[in-house]
């Protein structure tokens, strides 16, 4: 009886979950329930394959309206129908345009109008597929209607939003949130009816008593609808069926393409190699993924064509077609990895790749995608969900309450008493509870792209976002439920900061032959590049940079490739957070404690001494520890994860998990950690390739950090940057012999350039700088030359006063000689008193009249000051700022010779990390450099953390005791103090 329920996606309306209207369905004692959000079809999906658990027989549909305003419901009769509405619903949220009054002449659609809307229009005429939808509030005066005489038409549409009161006042509130009005000023237009919920059974009676016919025709149009997709594990994928049209052919290329691979990647082709390309294409084909091979192969053609750079990991690179394709740079081989982690079987979820593309690259990667796939409407993105969370509902609750933005932002941070809140407050504060969790609006998943079978309206309506590509309205999950498997084409500053690199060493050392930075084998056996990487002397280099990673590196010593792999996985949350990470370094330099793992755990992981490293070790275990088959020892490690976790499935294969390892006579402390281990960590572990494909970019860009240092700071700057801020990359630069300059009007682009040692700053560092100047200043110089003299430049650059200035006082005149304050004075005068110029041709050059100015002078302090205030950080050494120190001093590197011993230091702060102890108390890790610009790495536990809190940028006296763990220093902090700058001497 119900045609017209609402979930949550019925966004900024509904109230409650597509699961929850089924159980409310079954608690009502429903057979059959239709989903028809509101311009919406994100929930659909999931409706459809939770239906059959409730006993339901689920219908989908659309709620089509104008704002608020009901114009008609569209039934899918079947899938074709389905594939209707998706399209119609399309055509009008890619166009933007307003959804027609009438309905189309739809072929497998029955489409219900509102007796409100039918009068509305002065509908007389209906087709076969339309109906008359009568509400609850239209029965009393039903027989009145001039409408009674179509009771042949006449079905029940009572629509299904809430549960009850509360939900009613929710959904007022998100009313008003969509509206932005304050709730007072909610229109009743804008609203649902509180009575929109289910019937109860005298209700109804009532209705099939007075109107039997409307009864009857509702169960036939039920009766007449159905809709069915396949959610079985072990079912056909949605995704592309075939590259070229034919299946066999794609097999056939598939194999030619791993005979070419095979010549180029392997010296020596042994029988591993030539079983291993056998058992995979056998894998690939029987589960029929020829085709999404091919797709990604097409993908790095296209990228390779236009010289871009990438990256394919994620547990694609476990495979060796793979990596003959080139879709991946790792050798699967010479890493033993285990393919049955990227594909299998018995595995029920998809493979997947995630590739990564420099991010200036990407959007072209993307939009090639979309124009060579494209097919009958066959790509789209995927969506996200972006739910209401504390801050957001707090914020938006707030403005429909009329609260001000002070007492918001109290609310909003959470930092408050309930007790001393007041009616209002404390009102925001519950009903924002409420809101937690509930869909706001869609956004597009950070990468992920669908390329199907059949047009992807099938499936979803689609939206178009800024991004300008078809978005369809249901999310990664439900996505692999019905068998579109997403491709991952990510964008990644790492990659943009070598192939910059490369291209600046072209420009500023010509007369180096080539560089090959696929010779990926040469640097992991550079002992000059180990040497670094075990002296964590990585800054800017991709993964390998944070304070985190330099004392993994440090306290494991790595040199080697195989090294780094462990230590890029090892630092991942879920070790650490197990205990295992530090079981892992004591096992790593201990040999005899490696020999008092678990045997069965040792004999499953010899290489990384019977800790749990990587993903697939979570198979392992669970195959060979735990006995489960592979099917559920997957469902295993993918129920770690998100959303997964709470699904029925993972909670069985959990129980299962410690019932056989009882059966197996495993005593339950030995259980316990194993589990505990496996739980800690899967949902965050990287797969070995993945982790593999990591190290393989790391080791470039440590190649071109070693050799290059200066080309691949300039490449790190141009690029974001990484993990530290903008001023620490200039002092690294700094640090290999580079002498940084402030932008220079004639010298810098938008970003860094160098020249020999020199580095100019980019224009684009000056973040007050209009950059319509920027691009005008770097266009007239291309086009006339450079500019002589501040003069010139005034003559050729119509500009304002306060842009002026940031240019004069960061220095980019200085290569006229002349004081920047005497610039700036005679800047000032000719803008405040000539006249606007205009952009008509000058027949004859007017002489600027010439201005006595009186002697002025500026010193490098006053200089280093303007940097401050411009740029955020100085261009010196900022301990030539400090106001005192003490005469004798010592430094990072006298810190071996004071193990366990008090000593004092000062450092300039560069980062720290906050975390709490088991106790939830605050404590910090800090990272500072030295005079000479070494790295101090601080431990401040909670006492001293809250005595001595960190002050913002500059330089601190660090007092505390030296202490070293696996030959890792630091300094556990018991005094700390910013030290004051001189003061500022242009206003001294």
């Amino acid at each position: 009886m119900y045609l017209n329920c609402h979930s949550y996606y019925s966004l900024r309306y509904g109230t409650f979950s597509e699961k929850e209207l089924l159980e409310l369905g079954q608690k009502h004692g429903q057979k059959v329930l239709a989903l028809t959000d509101i311009n919406n079809t994100s929930a659909c999906m999931s409706f459809v394959r939770q239906a059959a658990d409730f006993d339901i027989k689920p219908i989908i549909g659309i709620d089509f309206r104008c704002g608020a305003k009901q114009l008609f419901v569209g039934l899918a009769k079947n899938n074709k129908g389905f594939h209707e509405l998706n399209s119609y619903l399309s055509f009008y949220t890619h166009s933007k345009q307003p959804i027609p009054e009438e309905a189309p002449q739809f072929t497998s659609v029955k489409i219900i109008y509102p007796l409100s809307q039918v009068i509305s229009l002065a509908k007389e005429n209906f087709s076969s597929n339309e109906y008359i939808g009568i509400a609850i509030s239209d029965i009393p005066l039903l027989h009145r209607s001039p409408y009674f005489k179509f009771q042949k038409k006449m079905v029940l549409l009572n629509q299904v939003t809430f549960r009850h009161k509360r939900d009613f006042n929710v959904h007022r509130l998100l009313r008003a949130i969509d509206n932005n009005t304050l709730l007072s000023k909610l229109p009743k237009t804008e609203e649902g009816q509180a009575s929109d919920t289910f019937l109860n059974a005298e209700t109804l009676d009532n209705i099939a008593e007075q109107y039997p016919l409307i009864i009857k025709n509702t169960e036939t149009l039920q009766n007449e609808c159905s809709i069915h997709f396949d959610f079985k594990p072990k079912r056909q994928h949605q995704n592309l069926l075939s590259f070229f049209g034919d299946r066999n052919g794609d097999y056939k290329f598939i194999e030619i393409l791993c005979q070419k691979g095979l010549k180029k990647r392997y010296d020596e082709i042994t029988p591993i190699i030539t079983n291993r390309i056998k058992k995979e294409l056998e894998t690939i084909k029987e589960m029929d993924y020829v085709a999404f091979f091919l797709v990604n192969w097409k993908i790095i053609q296209y990228a390779k064509s236009k010289g871009y750079y990438h990256v394919g990991r994620g547990s694609g690179a476990n495979s060796i077609v793979a990596y003959l394709l080139g879709i991946t740079d790792v050798d699967p081989i010479h890493l033993d990895l285990y393919f049955e982690r990227f594909m299998n079987i018995h595995r029920a979820n998809p493979p997947d790749f995630d590739i990564d593309f420099s991010s200036k690259d990407r959007n072209d990667i993307t939009n090639f995608i979309f124009e060579y796939f494209k097919g009958h409407g066959q790509v789209a993105l995927l969506a996200t969900y972006n739910c209401f969370k504390h801050s957001g509902a707090v914020r938006e609750l707030g403005k429909v309450f009329g609260l001000p933005k002070a007492e918001l932002d109290i609310l909003s941070d959470g930092k408050f008493d309930i007790n001393k809140l007041d009616s209002l407050q404390s009102l925001v504060v519950k009903y924002s509870q409420l809101l937690i969790g509930i869909p706001n609006h869609l956004s597009v998943h950070s990468s992920g792209i669908i390329i199907s079978e059949k047009p992807i309206h099938y499936f979803s309506a689609t939206n178009l976002p800024p991004k300008g590509f078809p978005t369809v309205q249901f999310d990664m999950e439900i996505s692999e439920d019905v068998g579109l498997f997403k491709y991952d084409i990510l964008g990644q500053r790492g990659l943009g900061k070598i192939k910059d690199t490369l291209s600046i060493i072209r420009k500023n050392r010509p007369e180096l032959p080539p560089i090959d930075i696929h010779d990926v084998k040469r640097f992991m056996e550079d002992p000059v590049i180990n040497k670094n990487i075990s002296d964590a002397k990585c800054i800017g280099c991709f993964y390998v940079e944070s304070p985190a990673m330099r004392m993994l590196l440090k306290k494991l010593g790595v040199n080697t490739y195989l090294g780094l792999v462990a230590a890029s996985s090892i630092i991942r949350p879920g070790v650490a957070k197990s205990g295992m990470m530090r079981e892992y370094i004591l096992r790593h330099r201990d040999s005899e404690r490696a020999k008092q793992g678990h045997p069965v755990m040792l004999e499953i992981m010899p290489e990384t001494y019977g800790v749990m490293v990587y993903q697939e070790d979570v198979i392992k275990v669970a195959h060979y520890f735990a006995d489960l088959n592979l099917i559920e020892a997957d469902q295993l490690r993918r129920g770690m994860s998100g959303k997964f976790r709470s699904r029925e499935e993972f909670v069985k294969v959990k129980q299962k998990f410690i019932t056989n390892c009882r059966l197996k006579g495993i005593p339950e402390e030995t259980i316990k950690d194993v589990w505990n281990q496996t739980e800690s960590f899967a949902g965050y572990a990287f797969a070995k390739g993945h982790s593999a494909s990591y190290a393989i970019e790391s080791y470039q860009s440590l190649f071109l950090k070693t050799y290059y240092p200066l080309e691949y700071m300039v490449a790190v700057l141009n690029n974001g940057g990484g993990f530290y801020r903008t001023e620490t990359y200039i002092h690294e630069a700094r640090l290999h012999g580079g002498v940084i300059h402030s932008p220079n009007i004639n010298l810098s682009n938008i970003e860094t350039t160098i020249i020999g040692q020199d580095i100019f700053l980019g224009l684009a560092h000056l973040h007050n700088l209009d950059t319509d100047l920027v691009a005008t200043i770097l266009h007239e110089r291309e086009k006339n030359g450079p500019y002589t003299n501040l003069e010139n430049f005034l003559d050729r650059i119509d500009t304002k006063t306060e842009q002026i200035q940031i240019l004069l006082r960061i220095g980019a005149f200085n290569f006229t000689g002349i004081n920047r304050r005497e610039l700036l004075w005679t800047a000032l005068y000719r803008l405040n008193t000539e006249h606007k110029k205009t952009h008509q041709n000058e027949l004859f050059k007017i002489k600027s009249k010439a201005v006595s100015l009186p002697k002025l002078t500026s010193t490098e302090l006053e200089d280093v000051f303007d940097q401050m205030e411009i740029l955020g950080y100085p261009l010196c050494n900022p301990f030539l700022l400090v106001e005192q120190t003490e005469k004798t001093q010592h430094y990072s590197l006298d810190m071996p010779d004071f193990i366990n011993k008090q000593l004092t230091l000062y450092g300039y702060l560069v980062t720290y990390k906050r975390t709490s102890t088991s106790k939830g108390t605050s404590m910090f890790f800090g990272t500072f450099l030295d005079k000479h610009g070494q790295w101090i790495d601080t431990v401040h536990f909670p006492p001293v953390a809250a005595r001595y809190p960190f002050r913002g940028r500059g330089v601190y006296k660090l007092v505390g005791k030296v202490v070293s763990e696996f030959d890792f220093l630091s300094l556990e902090i018991t005094q700390m103090q910013r030290i004051n700058y001189i003061p500022d001497p242009r206003y001294t």
